[in-house]
């Protein structure tokens, strides 16, 4: 398994063509293939297109503190100072054409994990949605369920128990990631912001004192050089107070992201589904027939639950389960245990990885970002959380740019299909076991999990659907893309 995972990692992402220098010398050579660097430079010019058009509206802000924050938010999300290199803003991972999730086909079919700021350094999972995901609660332990729910990230670690809001705690995350955004200490993300065009709004909203911090003379050397710090303590030179006045500004900036992030913008609740609630659409009779079994043969509103009363129909109970997903050897994260020229190794146990889900976070085991601290009382729960990742919303599951676009799903994106996952759910424990690659994988047999610790066995594995049904299901889900009518956002 371990010589499979390598041969696809070196066969598929780097693609056909020559691989291409790094952006940033000293960082070696990316694998990204001629068309992921593309498809990256189109993505990029649709961020700067979008900051640009934000950045415009600054003169004119509205005049009512809730939308001024969403601004600051969204201007925030585009932007790309934010990040080492300067070239990777958060919305690279989260474009609005795909659901506020990973917009560029090329790396969903093959990579599934999106490049870092460093474009030689990869995740280990797929960016998930920011759609709806600041309306999750707080990650807490329901004792009748015998479940924690609530929470940010596959892993649940943004619990927004610091800030009361897991989508802030979030948006603490990717900047010092030395995987996605990789500035080197948090104190950078606010050095870059004071420096940017919606400083005097920011200010404004939060205080003057958001940016009264005394820089150390270095802090731009400092703050181009890609993390983590080599001693793990922040490099940027600061005094207690000046510390505190960062760390306050940086939660700030965080909080407006979430804003952004729950406005009508990114969470709409426009899609078909929506409409047909209301009683302003109707489904197809095969739409129809996939909401009967979503309901009921197929189980999936046991975990991806359609509301109740006085519920907001999120499909997600915002627990966290393991379905037995495969291994992706497609992910590059399998080949980054060596130390690249900045003397980084994301992944120190190479092709062994077995990725842990909830566990990892709980026991502290994530070596990329832990935005949230672990509450104490939780680590009793590793053991139960070994494989288990969030139940992720099903909204905008289906939507992308055209329908050639492929997304990818599961925490690692092994899957390339709606159609694929849902087959999985029906077979999993029907189907034989076969290696990663081999013929009629997907369809006639699968590999074997990741991890079968804690494994869901009461609504995945052996659901009995037909091809039929299957497809109905496919159908339904397409109806929760976002856009099938437009709402007044006053």
């Amino acid at each position: 398994m371990r010589m499979a995972r390598m041969l696809l990692i070196l066969g598929v992402v780097a693609g056909t063509g020559v691989a291409a220098r790094a952006q940033h010398a000293g960082e070696g050579r990316t694998i990204l293939s001629p068309k992921a660097l593309q498809e990256i430079a189109r993505v990029e010019a649709e961020i700067d297109a979008t900051e640009a058009a934000t950045l415009a509206r600054l003169p004119a802000a509205p005049d009512n503190q809730p939308q001024q924050i969403e601004l600051l938010g969204k201007a925030m999300l585009y932007d790309k100072q934010l990040s080492v290199n300067r070239n990777e803003a958060c919305a690279f991972c989260h474009m609005p054409e795909t659901g506020f999730t990973g917009p560029i086909s090329e790396l969903n079919q093959t990579a599934g994990a999106y490049p870092g700021s460093v474009r030689t350094r990869f995740s280990n999972r797929v960016p998930q949605t920011h759609s709806y995901a600041a309306l999750a609660p707080m990650l807490h332990y329901n004792p009748g369920q015998g479940d924690l729910v609530g929470g940010n990230f596959w892993d649940m670690r943004a619990t927004g128990r610091r800030l009361g809001n897991p989508a802030a705690e979030q948006a603490e995350g990717p900047p010092t990631n030395p995987v996605e955004m990789a500035l080197p200490d948090a104190a950078c993300a606010v050095y870059r912001a004071s420096q940017r065009p919606y400083r005097g709004l920011f200010e404004s909203v939060w205080g003057a004192q958001s940016f009264a911090v005394n820089w150390p003379a270095d802090v731009e050397k400092v703050c181009d050089t890609p993390g983590p710090p080599p001693d793990g303590k922040p490099p940027v030179r600061l005094d207690p107070i000046d510390r505190g006045r960062a760390n306050a500004t940086f939660d700030q900036m965080a909080q407006s992201i979430a804003s952004y992030e729950v406005s009508a913008e990114v969470t709409p609740f426009t899609s078909k589904y929506d409409a047909v609630q209301a009683g302003n659409a109707k489904f197809t009779p095969s739409e129809q027939l996939g909401n009967d079994l979503f309901r009921g043969k197929a189980q999936c509103n046991s975990c991806h639950r359609d509301g109740g009363p006085g519920e907001d129909p999120l499909f997600t109970d915002f627990t966290a389960s393991n379905i037995g997903t495969p291994a992706n050897p497609r992910l590059p994260y399998y080949a980054e245990q060596r130390p690249d020229l900045r003397g980084y190794a994301a992944n120190p146990a190479g092709s062994s990885f077995v990725d842990s889900g909830v566990a990892g976070f709980l026991a502290g085991r994530d070596l990329l970002s832990q935005p949230s601290s672990v509450d104490a009382r939780w680590r009793k729960l590793e053991p139960w959380a070994v494989g288990r990742f969030q139940v992720p919303t099903l909204r905008n599951v289906d939507k992308r740019p055209n329908p050639e676009f492929v997304k990818d799903y599961g925490h690692n994106g092994y899957f390339h299909s709606l159609k694929e996952i849902v087959h999985f759910y029906n077979t999993r424990d029907v189907l034989p076991r076969c290696q990663a690659g081999d013929p009629g994988e997907g369809t006639t047999c699968w590999p074997a999990p990741e991890v079968t610790a804690n494994m869901n066995k009461s609504h995945v594995g052996r659901l009995g659907l037909s091809d039929a049904e299957e497809d109905a299901i496919v159908d339904f889900m397409r109806t929760l893309s976002d856009g099938y009518f437009s709402r007044d956002t006053r």
